[in-house]
């Protein structure tokens, strides 16, 4: 293979395991609080979030279409990930913690409008909120930890904070599931007062300046410009802007976005699939569950909610991550990249390939080892070749992979699942194309799955499997698939033409 494994330039230098642990300092660790708060609010509304859009199974939610939905999430990934490129810039020149206290308000702001917002533009502006404090948020605590780290633990560094990201995704989801079942302003309302105890964080802790990377010999050493360190917000602003077009950069993060639109279907799609789609009998049968929090009563009988099984993608994060980082460590980063660009692909396939619960959760366990490969090398790469005083800057830069593969499959996502998947309107085509409904007739999509169980003299479970073998909805995963693979390889010429790069070939 042409990228195979090799030492890292430098992994001669590194330190044993527990002595990079001891190595970092109060604001590393403060900053791994911060976001273990910040996730914990966040994912327990994003994994809920598309059922309460677009379900037309929960009485309590807002009934919007798919497309609708996809429209909201759109807009809040163009917020969210590409508004770090600037906020990143005035987190270095204005300090990252007043930056980080700023956006915990604005965080606040949206998800009280969330709990209370029930049109669409109303819903709309309240996402829109939440989405830009989250990107003034999130490079003031990437970039303490780029200043807290350097080559010889920025590997363990990246994966302990990753893992411990992911302790907050955990234990999110099932918060939500469990408020929601109460009222669904009470997720927003929890979510609000969660996020709020990150004040009290930000006064456990000095920031720690910039300042030069002694370990890193190779590293750029320019000298941070006056532009980021004592210019105007518009010459940060300009500068930012700049910075973004260096060759290599640009082309790595066009390169990572292709992996990001097949990345978020996982939260953005899979949510809906598995409601209406993935048949969990065999997992409740086999682990003998009852109804209650881990399995709940459906139409198609008794269930795994869809939050609880997604859920593995971060339970399996919290168990396997360091090991996957102590391994990664001796791979050079775009190398553990394209490995894990390659697995996530094969696990979002198998997410929705069938419709069984144990193979969705296998699909899932490699998604998340694919994904914990591959995403904390994104943010420890730009970490590691940031120039001095830069850093909040590149972990700015670091969301436009995310931005452009999450607006872009968020859209696409949500056209194709209208057309391909949505349970409702394939129950309604049925219908239309079997002579079961009068021409003209107009049904509401909450009632369509009743209608033609009614037709059709059919139970839940046999309507389901009717639609999915007329129809196959599983062929709604295939494209997004197929960019990841795409951009798997082109990791693997990205690769080759790093070797000529004597501090990117890492």
């Amino acid at each position: 293979m042409v990228i195979a494994a090799a030492k890292t330039p430098g992994a001669e230098a590194r330190l044993p395991f527990l002595e990079q642990v001891k190595s970092f300092e109060r604001p590393f660790w403060a900053a791994n609080v911060m976001e273990i708060i910040e996730r914990l609010a966040y994912y327990g509304v994003r994994v809920v979030i598309p059922i309460y859009i677009a379900s037309t199974e929960d009485p309590a939610g807002l009934h919007f279409t798919n497309v609708q939905k996809g429209t909201i999430l759109t807009i809040w990934a163009f917020i969210q990930t590409l508004l770090p490129m600037f906020t990143g810039g005035f987190a270095d020149r204005y300090g990252r913690k007043p930056t980080i206290a700023i956006s915990i308000a604005v965080k606040i702001a949206g998800y009280l409008l969330m709990a209370t917002q029930r049109s669409f533009g109303g819903f709309l502006f309240a996402c829109a909120t939440l989405a830009a404090g989250t990107a003034v948020f999130k490079p003031g605590v990437q970039g303490t930890l780029a200043v807290g780290t350097n080559r010889r633990n920025s590997s363990v560094g990246w994966g302990i904070f990753y893992q411990l990201v992911n302790v907050g995704g955990f234990l999110g989801p099932p918060l939500a599931g469990y408020l929601h079942h109460l009222a669904w302003k009470w997720v927003f309302f929890a979510c609000a007062a969660i996020v709020s105890l990150n004040f009290l964080t930000l006064l456990t802790y000095d920031d720690k300046p910039a300042s030069a990377k002694p370990d890193d010999a190779n590293a750029p050493q320019d000298k941070a410009p006056r532009e980021l360190t004592h210019g105007t917000p518009w010459e940060v602003l300009a500068y930012s802007m700049k910075r973004l077009f260096r060759p290599r950069l640009l082309s790595f993060v066009l390169i990572m976005s292709g992996f990001y639109v097949m990345f978020m279907q996982l939260y953005d799609m899979l949510p809906n699939f598995i409601e209406e789609w993935t048949d969990s009998r065999d997992i409740v049968t086999t682990l003998g569950l009852h109804e209650g929090q881990l399995a709940q009563m459906t139409p198609r009988g008794l269930q795994v909610p869809q939050e609880w099984m997604i859920n593995l993608d971060a339970g399996s994060i919290i168990l396997l991550m360091l090991v996957v980082a102590y391994f990664g460590a001796r791979m050079r980063r775009l190398v553990a990249m394209f490995i894990g660009i390659f697995i996530s692909c094969v696990g979002l396939l198998l997410c929705g390939v069938t419709m069984s619960g144990w193979t969705c959760l296998l699909g899932i366990l490699l998604f998340a080892i694919g994904e914990m490969t591959a995403v904390p090398k994104l943010n420890e790469y730009l970490g590691v070749i940031a120039p001095k005083g830069e850093e909040a800057l590149y972990m700015g830069y670091a969301n436009i992979p995310f931005a452009v593969g999450w607006t872009s499959a968020d859209y696409l996502g949500g056209i194709a699942y209208d057309r391909l998947a949505d349970k409702a309107n394939l129950a309604l085509a049925y219908m239309r194309e079997h002579g079961l409904s009068a021409p003209g007739e107009t049904i509401e999509r909450t009632q369509a799955m009743t209608r033609l169980m009614a037709a059709t003299h059919t139970d839940a479970r046999a309507a389901t499997v009717l639609l999915w073998n007329t129809y196959h909805p599983q062929t709604v995963w295939y494209p997004f698939v197929g960019v990841g693979i795409l951009t798997a390889f082109a990791m693997v010429a990205y690769a080759r033409i790093a070797r000529r790069w004597t501090y990117e070939n890492a």
